[in-house]
């Protein structure tokens, strides 16, 4: 492989990591706490519906486990391809 050709595939697999977190950000951050929160209310959580807790609590905490899960393959992938620290 070239090394265009690896960097091609270094950075698709940057791209489609990027756009994974983005659809999981997406789904929790206005999926669930905007447009299904109607439907998860009937759902209670700590004392208030799912919904609120998803508006409140859950999307920053899905957001900072993205984070996690960003670097964790990130890494990995730098490895995989040689640009690694």
């Amino acid at each position: 492989m070239t090394d265009k050709q690896s960097s091609n595939a270094y950075w698709q697999a940057n791209v489609r990591i990027i756009w994974i977190c983005l659809a999981i950000w997406a789904l929790v951050s206005y999926g669930f706490a905007i447009i299904l929160r109607p439907l998860l209310s009937a759902i209670k959580i700590g004392g208030t519906d799912l919904g609120f807790w998803f508006a409140q609590q859950g999307s920053i905490l899905v957001f900072i486990a993205l984070i996690f899960f960003y670097a964790a393959r990130m890494n990995r992938l730098d490895r995989d391809h040689g640009v690694d620290e």
